[in-house]
């Protein structure tokens, strides 16, 4: 980093906050001084850490001070000049000074809770959780300077979502600012193939055959969207090669029921240019031999899926598998969303030119061509490394060869932050091979940052205000969103989302759903501020509050749950319709159970769906578990999926005094390891165990004798991991293990999962307790 240059008359000019921070980092500070991002952090520490799961990076509040290597001496001029001009109030310097203290003391209490854990860890016997555990590698990504929140507050990665709107606190780059404004760019002055687009555009025929050009443009009316509202969804079978047994449902009467395209013309798709050219190319890796000649675009799935994807129609897939399709799925919709952003602004550059020429007079609704606000695409995915993926993706489609770089502000800043440096993994972590796939690379789930695009530039944390797509966690909408009746909140930026990108939505049932569900009822929101926008360009659905009809959400996730499928039921009203993938699993994960031991399926009956959470916890206490209270059945491992069951359990045993231990993904590692070798040598006689901790961590627990699974697991696979971990007891005692599995009707789709479609439809008819033996991959 450049040395700071500056005499008397710079720290004049410069506020007690930003003086600080001469003194303690010798650089100046970053760019988007954010104001507002200290106070959020001081606000939410406290719930962050009680509701959100804690194993994610423990210096992440941390400032980075590398991230800001890549300002040039230039612009570091044109900042000294600014600051010279501007004059802070008193009053705004101490509220600088208390939200930066409240940020210290946060990290303080941080860093002695983080100790008083190591120390505890230290003390504890069994330190294969220290050298395996995750904290550990999260550590790891910490030191590589990519601290999360801290660091991307403070350069102003969102400084225009502050609702205050100072000017302090809106000021970014001139330049950027210049080069990415839509208002104020051409398209003969953005694109080097102005005259393509021309030919394209002189071709009135193509252009209306565009999926974009007919989903944006069509005009609903006020009866459509009042039978959208009120009537229910009619629904049509299909089949495809591919993705398998599809449901298309629609409230509209004309509904068209798509057919899968065995062969792709490019020239059908009206991709954008670049794209054409690119997609082959950054597709290449995953085209095999078997591709015909005429298709070496997609593979199999990725041409199904654009298929819909392309005609804008709501899509739910709940087969994305981490190991064998995530990366084929994650360039499918990049290049989707890509696609759509390059041709809106394109749209808007053009009738810039046109206006430009146009002589004065009143205005033509013929250039409506924008939203409320300019953010089209929201990705909201769980970790950083999945945002770093998806950017290189995005840099990999706009440059058409190595000459043609494109310019990517704020690169390095970017690498450093969401980046993640292989040697600092402890080398003898071992896990299975899917949580390897989930956990690569910076999982912090912190984090979001706007992308503004132009065809031959990029701007990474770009304000919201100013971005085409937004890359973000739920947790990162969560604290920029807000709750109601605070002060500093703001979602306007997602009123006018026209594409809604939900990826690995199973993770944020282990993280908090919660999120999820706040973030569906903020976005197509009519804005509080109008931000600055042309009344005269924004589009009449827009003006209309229709944006949730006419946004395409994109739901991607490895398992078929009752959550997540509300949100897809719930919350999308797009007017094309929705498609969902419904197959069912021929054979379940019992089959992966290498162990010999019989498993009982015990069926509890519940009046309703509401109602079963307190069935299942007297079925447990009255029928269940008096049978193994007796020393005997000692060695018991209660694997129990929700953690409010969890603590409802662990209340009852304490007050029952029952000899028993307990772990949870809030557990700290020393108490981890004092449970797993009380359990192991027979002290404790049971073990509640939960769900989330066997996500995030994937320990075996040795002594394993007898197995009672409170609830179905959420990820079928889990079922056989547990069993599994019976083989690691050297004591032979295998004659007499015992699995219990509590299940109702409610729970069809974890059981299919878990026993097959035949042995479901079996076991839901008789109310019968169903007993199975099953040896090995049978």
């Amino acid at each position: 980093m450049g040395k700071r240059r500056g005499g008397r008359e710079l720290l004049r000019s410069l506020s007690k906050r930003q003086k600080k921070h001469l003194r303690e980092f010798g650089e100046e500070h970053p760019f988007y001084d954010n104001v507002f991002a200290c106070c959020l952090l001081g606000c939410y520490c406290c719930w962050y850490y009680t509701h959100v799961f804690p194993f994610q990076s423990e210096n992440s509040d941390k400032s980075s001070a590398e991230s800001d290597s890549e300002t040039e001496v230039e612009q570091v001029s044109v900042y000294h000049k600014l600051l010279a001009t501007l004059k802070t109030s008193p009053e705004s310097e101490s509220e600088e000074e208390d939200d930066e203290s409240e940020s210290e003391e946060a990290g303080e209490s941080e860093a002695e809770m983080d100790s008083e854990g190591s120390q505890e860890t230290r003390e504890a016997d069994g330190g294969e959780e220290d050298k395996n555990g995750v904290p550990e590698q999260e550590e790891g990504t910490t030191d590589t300077a990519e601290q999360t929140l801290g660091q991307e507050e403070a350069d102003g990665a969102d400084a225009s979502c502050d609702p205050s709107h100072e000017v302090i606190e809106e000021f970014t780059d001139v330049k950027h600012e210049s080069e990415f404004s839509l208002e104020t760019n051409f398209m003969e002055e953005e694109s080097g193939d102005c005259n393509a687009d021309k030919r394209d555009s002189n071709s009135s025929r193509a252009f209306s055959e565009d999926p974009f050009k007919q989903h944006m443009d069509k005009e609903l009316e006020e009866k459509e969207v009042e039978k959208m509202s009120t009537l229910p969804k009619t629904s049509s079978q299909s089949k495809w090669p591919r993705l398998g047994q599809l449901t298309f449902s629609s409230t509209l009467e004309k509904h068209k029921t798509l057919k899968a395209d065995k062969e792709v013309d490019v020239k059908q798709l009206y991709l954008h240019k670049p794209l054409e050219s690119t997609w082959p190319k950054v597709n290449k890796q995953y085209l095999s031999s078997v591709n015909k000649p005429s298709d070496p675009f997609f593979t199999p799935l990725q041409r199904e899926l654009f298929c819909i994807m392309n005609t804008y129609q709501d899509l739910f897939y709940p087969e994305r598998n981490a190991l064998t399709n995530g990366e084929e799925i994650r360039r499918a919709y990049c290049l989707h969303a890509l696609n759509h952003v390059l041709k809106a602004n394109a749209q808007v550059l053009s009738n810039n030119a046109k206006r430009r020429n146009q002589k004065p007079g009143p205005d033509n609704d013929d250039y409506r061509d924008q939203g409320l606000t300019r953010p089209k695409v929201l990705m909201i995915v769980p970790f950083r490394e999945c945002a770093l993926r998806i950017v290189h993706i995005f840099i990999s489609l706009l440059e058409v060869n190595e000459k043609r770089k494109i310019d990517v502000s704020n690169k390095k800043r970017f690498k450093g932050e969401f980046g993640f440096d292989p040697e600092e993994k402890p080398p003898n972590l071992k896990r299975p091979e899917d949580y390897e796939a989930v956990f690569a690379g910076n999982i912090d789930d912190h984090f979001r940052i706007g992308v503004a695009i132009l065809q031959k530039s990029m701007r990474l944390y770009a304000p919201f205000y100013s971005s085409d797509i937004i890359i973000a966690s739920p947790l990162g909408m969560r604290t920029i969103i807000g709750a109601e009746g605070e002060k500093k909140r703001d979602f306007d930026f997602l009123s006018s989302i026209e594409i809604l990108i939900i990826d690995q939505a199973d993770i944020y049932l282990m993280q908090n759903w919660e999120h999820v569900l706040h973030l569906m009822k903020h976005i197509n929101l009519l804005p509080l501020e109008p931000h600055g926008v042309d009344f005269s360009r924004v589009r009449m659905l827009n003006l209309n509050n229709w944006s949730k009809y006419y946004r395409q959400t994109l739901l991607f996730s490895a398992l078929q749950d009752p959550q997540i499928n509300s949100i897809f039921n719930k919350h999308c009203f797009n007017y094309v319709g929705q498609v969902a993938v419904r197959n069912v699993p021929l054979s379940g994960s019992i089959s992966h159970v290498v162990v010999q031991l019989p498993h009982v399926f015990r069926r509890l009956e519940a009046e309703n769906i509401t109602s079963v959470i307190e069935t299942r916890f007297q079925f447990f206490i009255d029928k269940v578990l008096p049978e193994y209270r007796d020393a005997i059945m000692s060695h018991t491992l209660i694997y129990v999926p929700s953690y409010f069951d969890y603590v409802r359990l662990r209340n009852y045993f304490k007050k029952e005094d029952l000899n028993f231990t307990h772990i949870c993904e809030y557990t700290k590692k020393g108490a981890v390891c004092r449970a797993r070798r009380f359990f192991l040598k027979g002290e404790k006689q049971f073990l509640l165990l939960t769900e989330r901790f066997h996500f995030y961590k994937r320990y075996v627990i040795k002594g394993i004798r007898n197995l009672i699974f409170y609830e179905l697991p959420t990820y079928s696979h889990f079922y056989s991991e547990i069993c599994n971990m019976m083989k690691a007891t050297d004591n032979g005692a295998d004659a007499t293990w015992t699995c219990t599995v509590l299940y109702s009707k409610y729970d069809a789709q974890k059981l299919a999962a878990v026993v097959g479609i035949d042995r479901t439809a079996q076991m839901l008819q008789s109310k019968k307790d169903v007993h199975l033996f099953v040896t090995g991959e049978n």
